[in-house]
């Protein structure tokens, strides 16, 4: 299936049926008087967040939703039926925007929330309605009011516990394949990597889902290689994971880079938990490494890890320092949680 994680919608609400002006006539009713039903209730747009969808590929294909009308009154009393709602179904983690393209209408982060996004329109009065004391046959009726047009921006950032950043080729892709079952492409030219990729990472006992997305190169807040717009997808993690490339020349440059374009994408995003990892030691020897991780730690003013994704070393306390992170906000689970009594 095909990523796709921004689709413009356009959606229109039913109008509301129209009232009936309409009199009873029957053969032995001398007065029979206005019997003009209500005209039937619009249907309603809304938009459900559901599990099993990662992707908005369903969007470029259908893009506009009208839900139907109502039907008219009809004589007897009889009001006209309302129309069918429709539901766009979205990805958990979906923020729906207005046209403009900043303000938030609705953010579904869990399955099975629902946003109304335009109201159908209410069913005019029939005759029967205007009836009063002094007006006995009254001949008017309302009509219904129109649905609602809107022009929505559907924006998914996936919900993921870590997230990986990096330069291109700094082994993200390599990482999560190491770690999860995900199979991300790798190959060694920049850019392998075109769309984020989820995988499901164990770690004594514990599970977590890490986001790999597309690398960052100086420029990229200005659209240089392929921008910044995949940040989004890490907004939501609890922690970064920053991997630098340990064979480059400048690592500390490298490093500046990345925190360079998370602060001009996001100042919460620079804030976020990050830990930072020195990777592809298996290529250094001792010495170098050892050079390169004290101007890593230098740069950044902390602590940093070492790690190589290819031979696994140092992979386990990695995982071990991403969970010390993400486990405070974990919910606690159920199977540790005091057996029900009755």
């Amino acid at each position: 299936m095909k990523f796709l994680d921004l689709a413009k919608v356009y959606i229109r609400s039913g109008g509301g049926g129209a009232g009936c002006v309409s009199f009873r006539r029957e053969k032995f009713i001398e007065f029979g008087g206005p019997d003009g039903g209500d005209g039937g209730r619009g249907g309603d747009v809304w938009a459900e967040a559901v599990d099993g969808l990662n992707t908005l590929i369903d969007f470029r294909y259908q893009q506009h939703f009208f839900a139907k009308s109502g039907q008219h009154g009809m004589g007897s009393q009889r009001t006209g039926a309302s129309g069918a709602d429709i539901v766009l179904k979205v990805p958990a983690g979906t923020e729906i925007l207005d046209e403009d393209q900043e303000t938030v209408v609705a953010d579904l982060t869990e399955p099975g929330q629902r946003v109304l996004l335009a109201k159908g329109g209410n069913g005019g009065f029939g005759n029967l309605h205007f009836k009063t004391s002094t007006n006995r046959a009254p001949r008017r009726a309302n009509p219904g009011l129109p649905g609602v047009e809107r022009t929505l921006w559907l924006r998914l950032k996936l919900i993921a516990d870590a997230g990986l950043v990096g330069l291109p080729n700094a082994g993200k892709s390599t990482f999560l394949a190491a770690v999860s079952n995900a199979r991300p492409k790798i190959a060694d030219y920049p850019f392998t990597t075109l769309v984020p990729n989820l995988g499901v990472v164990g770690i004594d006992g514990h599970e977590f889902v890490m986001a790999d997305i597309p690398g960052l190169i100086e420029g990229a807040s200005e659209g240089r290689g392929l921008g910044d717009q995949f940040l989004g997808h890490v907004e939501r993690s609890n922690v970064l994971l920053h991997l630098v490339d340990g064979t480059s020349d400048d690592v500390a440059a490298d490093a500046r880079t990345i925190l360079t374009e998370l602060a001009a994408y996001s100042p919460v995003l620079a804030e976020k938990p990050r830990i930072t990892v020195l990777n592809k030691i298996d290529a250094l020897d001792d010495e170098t490494r050892a050079e390169r991780l004290a101007a890593l730690q230098a740069e950044i003013g902390g602590e940093a890890l070492t790690m190589s994704a290819v031979s696994c070393e140092g992979v386990t306390e990695v995982l071990r320092a991403l969970w010390a992170q993400i486990e405070p906000s974990r919910v606690m689970d159920t199977r540790d949680a005091e057996p029900w009594r009755p």
